[in-house]
């Protein structure tokens, strides 16, 4: 997967379709996620379109999560947040500003609302997730 400053680095020399265009790839880039881990405990709420976010594992003390939505743009946002936190131990992921990190992309101003309204949910869910292990 690629790093949130590499994706920050193309997406500014993009304009309009084009984002859109590296938003799709960037979903079509994450690594799949097992139709069987897409269940109700794994959906991440408020979100317009399905999103499905699963802690996989922790390996060296890095969190490792694998992430799916049903809606090809959304699935890009997806793969923004996991980029964020990818690989990361859980006390950098609960400690990190993960909304900041995204704020370059201005996401807000690029997407419908719909498409941006369950990211503040995602974000949450993986950091509850990293502040348990982190307090462990």
């Amino acid at each position: 997967m690629r790093t949130l400053s590499d994706i920050l680095e193309e997406y500014e020399f993009l304009e309009g379709d084009d984002r859109y265009g590296l938003l799709i790839e960037l979903g079509r880039e994450l690594e799949p996620m097992p139709d069987a881990l897409k269940t109700d405990a794994t959906l991440v709420r408020g979100c317009s379109a399905a999103v499905w976010v699963y802690p996989a594992s922790q390996e060296n003390e890095r969190l490792h999560f694998l992430a799916d939505s049903n809606a090809a743009i959304t699935k890009g946002i997806v793969a923004l947040v996991i980029a964020a936190v990818q690989d990361k131990t859980a006390a950098e992921v609960a400690g990190m500003d993960v909304a900041g990190a995204l704020a370059p992309f201005d996401l807000r101003n690029q997407l419908s609302s719909n498409r941006t309204q369950g990211v503040p949910n995602m974000i949450g869910l993986v950091q509850q997730h990293a502040a348990r292990l982190a307090a462990a």
